[in-house]
C-alpha cells in the first residue's frame, strides 16, 4: 500500500515538474518572441548635399554626404509615412534623364514647390526607398540619386533661385521590427535655420522677390509676337540691353534670375537662367548649358549659356558674350550683339565646350543635338 502511495506521489511530482518545465518553456518562448518582434531604436541619418558654384570652380565636387547618427528611443508607427508622388506629372529636359529613384525625389520637390518657400518645410519621401536602402551600398546610391535629382531640378527650374541645396539635408530613419526593416526618408534644413539662399528668411521674402521678377517678366512678354524667332530675339535683346555683367563676383543674386531681371546685374549663369526662365514662360523649348569657353584673349573659363529650339532644330544662344563689357561710352555693334545668337555646332563649338557633369562626382547629363549650321 505504501509502495502504491509512493508511486502515486512520485507520479504527481513528475507531473507537476513536467508542467513547470512546459510553463517555463512557454514563458521563455513568449519573452523571446516579444523581444524578436519588438521595435528597435530608430536611427536618423543625415546626408548633407553641398552644391558649390559652377562659375567659380569648374566641375565642382559635391561633398560626400556626412552621416550623423541620432538614436531615437521610441518611434510611433504612424510617423512612418507612405508618400506617393506618382500622380505628379513632369516633362522637363533634365528630369527625363533621371532614373526612377531620382525622379521620385524631383517630383517631391515639384509637388512641394510652394511649401519650400518657407525654407523649413519638411519634404516627405516616405518608405519609397526601402528596397534600395536594404542593399549594402544603398545609402551611397541614395546620396547619388539625391544629388542628381536636385541638380536636375535646379537646372530645369530657374524660378527656384531661392533654394540653397547645401542647406538641405536628406534624412533616413531606420526602424527594425524583427527581421523587417523600414526606411523613412525626408528632407529638411537639418541644423540650419532654413534652406533658403542667404538674404531670404521667409515665404514672404520669396513672394516679394517673385512679385518683382514677374513684374519685369510681364513687361517683357507684353511685347511678344507669337513668332518664335522674334520672341527669342526679344528676350535676347532685353538681356543684352538691360543687364550689366558683374565683374566683382561678390554681389548677391548675381547667379540667378533676381539678380539679372530685378537688380540688372549678373554673371553668365544669371544671364542663362533668365533666358531659360523667359523661354519657359513663352513655351519655347530651352535648356541651360554648363561648361567652359575660350574668350578672345585665349583664356578658358567656366561658363553658362543656352540651347533653344526653333523649327524643330536646336541652336546655341550666349547672351553674356553678346553683351561684352564696354569701356567708356561705347555701344555694342550689331555684329557683336548677335555673334552668339542662334548658332549651330560648327560655329559655337569652336570656343564653347559643354559639360554634362555639373559636379565632378555627379551624373553626366546630355544636351540636345545642335543643328550643324547657324539659324537663317
Amino acid at each position: 500500500m505504501k509502495s502504491k502511495k509512493r508511486e502515486t506521489l512520485t507520479s504527481i511530482i513528475i507531473f507537476f515538474v513536467i508542467i513547470a518545465i512546459i510553463a517555463t518553456a512557454i514563458v521563455l518562448g513568449l519573452i523571446f518572441l516579444q523581444e524578436f518582434l519588438k521595435e528597435e531604436d530608430t536611427v536618423a541619418e543625415d546626408f548633407k548635399y553641398n552644391a558649390t558654384n559652377q562659375e567659380t570652380k569648374a566641375q565642382e565636387e559635391i561633398e560626400t554626404p556626412e552621416i550623423v547618427e541620432n538614436p531615437i528611443n521610441e518611434i510611433n508607427s504612424t510617423e512612418v509615412k507612405n508618400v506617393d508622388y506618382s500622380n505628379v506629372n513632369v516633362d522637363k529636359f533634365f528630369y527625363n534623364q533621371l532614373n526612377d529613384y531620382s525622379k521620385t525625389i524631383y517630383k517631391a520637390f515639384e509637388s512641394n514647390k510652394e511649401n519650400m518657400k518657407t525654407g523649413t518645410y519638411k519634404i516627405e519621401l516616405g518608405t519609397s526607398f526601402s528596397s534600395l536602402l536594404s542593399q549594402s551600398n544603398g545609402q551611397d546610391l541614395l546620396g547619388d540619386y539625391y544629388q542628381s535629382a536636385i541638380e536636375a531640378y535646379t537646372y530645369d527650374n530657374p524660378d527656384v533661385f531661392y533654394l540653397s541645396p547645401n542647406k538641405m539635408f536628406l534624412n533616413m530613419e531606420t526602424t527594425t521590427q524583427g527581421k523587417k526593416v523600414t526606411y523613412n526618408v525626408y528632407i529638411n534644413s537639418g541644423s540650419e535655420a532654413n534652406y533658403l539662399v542667404d538674404g531670404y528668411n521667409s515665404k514672404q521674402d520669396i513672394d516679394n522677390a517673385m512679385s518683382q521678377i514677374e513684374q519685369v517678366k510681364n513687361e517683357i512678354l507684353s511685347r511678344r509676337t507669337g513668332n518664335t524667332y522674334n520672341d527669342i530675339k526679344l528676350v535676347h535683346d532685353y538681356l543684352v540691353d538691360n543687364v550689366e555683367y558683374d565683374s566683382s563676383i561678390s554681389k548677391p543674386n548675381i547667379y540667378d534670375i533676381y539678380g539679372a531681371l530685378v537688380r540688372k546685374e549678373s554673371v553668365c549663369e544669371g544671364y542663362a537662367r533668365s533666358f531659360k526662365y523667359l523661354m519657359d514662360e513663352l513655351n519655347i523649348p530651352c535648356t541651360l548649358v554648363i561648361g567652359t569657353a575660350t574668350n578672345s584673349q585665349g583664356q578658358t573659363e567656366n561658363h553658362a549659356w543656352n540651347y533653344v529650339q526653333i523649327n524643330n532644330n536646336w541652336y546655341a544662344v550666349d547672351t553674356t558674350w553678346d553683351d561684352p563689357i564696354i569701356i567708356g561710352n561705347g555701344t555694342v555693334s550689331e555684329s557683336i550683339k548677335y555673334r552668339y545668337f542662334l548658332k549651330g555646332s560648327s560655329e559655337i563649338n569652336k570656343d564653347h565646350f559643354p559639360s554634362g557633369k555639373f559636379t565632378e562626382n555627379g551624373m553626366e547629363f546630355s544636351y540636345p543635338n545642335l543643328s550643324s549650321n547657324n539659324y537663317e
